[in-house]
């Protein structure tokens, strides 16, 4: 259903309706809830999204093999990251501009993820203040993206340490738009009105001379680069995690200047089409990184069994973008608390029906692939 009209959205829910039980009801809700073109933009994905799809079709691909008659009675969800214990190994990714979805935006989120246990991942490009986030709450990394200098980069990387973040997460696979041909179709743009408090949206470019190329000598001469990773490593005493990492020769790289973890991802399928799925490129990755590496998987997460197999291919964690927004634009916070909730629920299940008490006995013997 897509709205023409203002009057057909659906304010958000204050109670969870009780026919709201899964991920993909929590999805065809959602469009209820949000202008066609906001719906457009949070769906879609780069070119011909094959990419969108493809993150989802990748879990569909893995069939469970579980081991039976187990003692699970000290069974738990508890997964340990950086010497940092979390309840379960389901936190929410960066998403900005979360005020397109709900009018507490970034708050509402944050709200949720610290009272269902989950770490919470906050975009550089929130509408929300950092310091208006509980101070307190333990369990919260910061994202960055590159403000185009050093300066400008490291000041938010001081701010998120004042406000007791506990990393750094560098976005480093989107120096450069996706080619999104949907948002194009319905001429999606920002309000102009959306305050962005720590950054404007876009960074002012360099200036180009006519023999210059505007890509080139445009975004990519002020993107980061392995000097600039190697600089925030050496100005923080925070863990960095760099997220959108693909190709096993990155990872070595990542691992020689220093960095403490990695999200795989290819961004939700919405800068480069055609990208290697995450849980493809998971397998890749964690040939080549030590057994106690932190690697997170970012994409195509909808169900527990999705958590359960991305662990089982050696992910330490996953992370939810769209699902969490999903619950964000049908109740706010209640609605995002929700989303979680019913994916912790579906894990823990799907551990105890695969005979696993912990999550360090989940591995490859618990899978079957083609």
């Amino acid at each position: 259903m897509s709205q023409t009209d203002a009057t057909k959205i659906l304010p958000p829910f204050t109670q969870i309706p009780a026919y709201l039980q899964t991920i993909a009801d929590y999805e065809q809700q959602a469009e209820k809830h949000l202008a066609a073109n906001t719906w457009h933009y949070l769906q879609g994905g780069a070119m011909d999204e094959y990419s969108v799809r493809d993150n989802l079709q990748q879990f569909k691909n893995i069939q469970l093999i579980p081991r039976l008659l187990n003692d699970l009675t000290q069974g738990n969800t508890e997964c340990e990251i950086l010497g940092q214990k979390f309840p379960h190994p389901i936190f929410l990714a960066p998403i900005g501009h979360q005020q397109l979805f709900h009018t507490e935006a970034e708050a509402a989120s944050a709200l949720a993820a610290e009272v269902l246990g989950s770490n919470f991942v906050l975009s550089t490009f929130t509408n929300t203040d950092i310091q208006n986030l509980k101070k307190e709450n333990p369990y919260k990394w910061f994202q960055l993206y590159w403000q185009g200098d050093r300066e400008k980069s490291l000041a938010l990387i001081k701010l998120a340490e004042q406000q007791n973040f506990k990393a750094i997460v560098i976005t480093v696979d989107s120096p450069h738009t996706g080619i999104r041909d949907r948002e194009r179709r319905v001429f999606f743009q920002l309000p102009e009105a959306m305050q962005h408090p720590h950054t404007p949206t876009h960074i002012p470019l360099p200036e180009i001379r006519e023999d210059q190329h505007p890509v080139f000598n445009g975004l990519m001469h002020i993107a980061p680069k392995w000097a600039d990773i190697e600089f925030v490593i050496a100005n923080t005493n925070l863990p960095v995690i760099l997220k959108g990492v693909l190709h096993p020769l990155d990872v070595k790289k990542a691992l020689s200047i220093g960095v403490k973890g990695l999200i795989i991802s290819n961004h939700g399928g919405r800068v480069l089409d055609t990208a290697i799925s995450p849980l493809k490129a998971l397998e890749r990755i964690k040939a080549v990184v030590p057994s106690d590496f932190p690697l997170l998987l970012d994409g195509g997460v909808r169900r527990g069994t999705d958590v359960f197999k991305a662990l089982a291919l050696g992910a330490s964690a996953v992370l939810i973008g769209r699902p969490a927004i999903y619950g964000l634009a049908v109740a706010g916070a209640l609605g995002v608390a929700h989303v979680i909730k019913i994916l912790k629920e579906e894990f823990e299940i799907t551990m105890a029906l695969m005979g696993t008490a912990t999550i360090n006995e989940i591995n490859q013997e618990y899978i079957f692939q083609d």
